[in-house]
């Protein structure tokens, strides 16, 4: 147990320091329940921080889609979906509603792993260059920077601005829930 008497506190400054605030608020959330005391594990807040970068990695190579904020908004009755299409959709919704639950319930370690789960299926699709798949892809990350909005801002922010979200509808702060 950590106390300020024992001298044995682990000091977030020098985590923010080093990863930056959303790897700390991101270990805090995803390592233990509210409720659970948390136990301290160096290598746990590298695997937050590896995920992290993930996220905006895959924000970048999102990136060279040309309008990805348009692609968001797709109409989605007019437009034909392949069959891996319609299957990232049903998974990106499917996370979405767990994730919505797990935020109701306060379970952000859950929270966190559903946008693990969502990142993954995000990188798996094969996009065939098909209006409808860039369109999913869009749909898909903006779901993603929306649930993991409150766990890390900043980074969210930054994605939502640069790949065009904030001009399509707004502040991330102000944008819907999904």
């Amino acid at each position: 147990t950590m106390s300020k008497s024992k001298n044995n506190g682990v000091d977030p400054q020098e985590l923010i320091d080093k990863y930056g605030a959303d790897t700390a608020r991101l270990y805090m959330m995803f390592t233990a329940p509210p409720e659970a005391t948390l136990e301290w594990n160096d290598a746990a807040v590298e695997g937050g921080y590896r995920f992290l970068k993930r996220v905006y990695n895959f924000g970048s190579k999102l990136f060279a889609i040309n309008n990805v904020a348009a692609y968001a908004y797709f109409n989605w009755a007019n437009s034909p979906l392949g069959k891996e299409t319609k299957a990232l959709r049903l998974e990106v919704h499917t996370l979405l509603k767990q994730v919505q639950y797990d935020y109701q319930r306060m379970q952000y370690n859950t929270v966190v792993s559903g946008a693990m789960k969502l990142l993954n299926a995000l990188e798996d699709f094969k996009n065939d260059g098909s209006e409808g798949a860039s369109a999913a892809l869009a749909e898909g990350f903006s779901i993603l920077l929306r649930v993991l909005y409150p766990a890390t801002p900043h980074i969210c922010h930054a994605l939502w601005q640069q790949l065009g979200y904030a001009k399509a509808s707004g502040d991330l702060l102000d944008a819907p829930w999904p």
